[in-house]
């Protein structure tokens, strides 16, 4: 299947993480803020946080937050490690600023 250039960016653009858990809000952003609030967890971790902020959540959503997970990771949205029979998922966020510099006599022509 070939996507046009619209479809693929609408398939493929980067994950938005609301900033806080909404109960109203859909299955998708609620699993990844759960998943931002860990940092690095497997499908079992977020749904043991999404209960946290949602105690009546039903168990039937475990299958859900796997098989979501999973897609974001096979396209290549979340980064994952495999550990046994699961995954452990993270959103390869900076979380520390870079120390280095940048000498600008040494950039290219255009570059400044």
């Amino acid at each position: 299947m070939t996507l046009s250039d619209k479809d693929f960016r609408e398939e493929f653009k980067p994950l938005q993480i609301t900033a806080s858990y909404d109960i109203t809000d859909t299955l998708e952003n609620r699993t990844v803020y759960a998943l931002a609030s860990l940092g690095e967890a497997n499908s079992d971790e977020v749904f043991k946080k999404m209960l946290e902020f949602e105690p009546n959540i039903q168990e039937v959503t475990i299958k859900f937050i796997k098989q979501y997970l999973f897609t974001l990771y096979k396209k290549g949205l979340l980064k994952g490690n495999k550990e046994g029979n699961s995954i452990r998922y993270n959103l390869s966020r900076i979380t520390e600023p870079n120390k280095g510099n940048v000498d600008p006599d040494r950039l290219a022509p255009g570059l400044d």
